[in-house]
């Protein structure tokens, strides 16, 4: 039996600095309870180690649907986890943004199942929020940007309204990708 979990947060950033604080998966352990790593292997592909109440899973997700500013979707690949979400960002002013958080999975095991039970993962996702309102505010800049779409699991064209390309931003941050999707910095293109 799968569980959805929901929360909310408003954080005192413009949207698109907590979204792009979002995108950034990698720094996910920074907030988000459980979560030992997430690796990004592709735009749309994550490999995420993640250890809640002493059961560790790994698993890949991918970012089925992505919108600047907007939302980020994803779902688990493979079967063993069942674990889809999305968050979406709402302008609530020239320096606040609402952070809408929904997460679907199946506990497995006893642990797990408990936990569900007595809503210790809503208390976990809240906490999380909490954490990712108190990072990207102390911070009020984000770790790094990708301002790229994604629809239906595959990347898309920038708009035509002024977005960039995801080589764009790499070269706006500094950061690149190699051939394999590893991340990593380009002396050349830091200032």
């Amino acid at each position: 039996m799968t569980t959805t979990v929901t929360a909310s947060t408003d954080v005192d950033v413009p949207v698109r600095v907590a979204y792009d604080q979002w995108t950034q998966f990698e720094s996910f352990p920074e907030f988000l309870g459980g979560v030992e790593s997430v690796t990004q292997l592709s735009d749309t592909l994550t490999h995420w180690v993640v250890s809640i109440g002493g059961v560790k899973r790994e698993f890949d997700a991918e970012i089925s649907d992505q919108v600047p500013d907007d939302h980020v979707s994803w779902r688990a690949i493979g079967g063993e986890v069942v674990h889809n979400g999305r968050v979406s960002f709402t302008t609530q002013g020239a320096d606040s943004t609402r952070v809408d958080l929904a997460i679907e999975w199946e506990p497995q095991g006893f642990v797990e199942k408990a936990g569900a039970a007595l809503q210790l993962d809503d208390a976990q996702v809240k906490n999380d929020l909490k954490r990712f309102k108190e990072y990207i505010e102390h911070r009020a800049t984000p770790d790094g940007a990708w301002r790229g779409e994604i629809h239906g699991g595959a990347e898309t064209a920038p708009d035509r309204s002024g977005g960039v390309s995801s080589a764009t931003n790499e070269r706006a941050t500094g950061m690149t990708r190699d051939d394999d999707g590893v991340v990593g910095s380009d002396p050349d293109l830091r200032a």
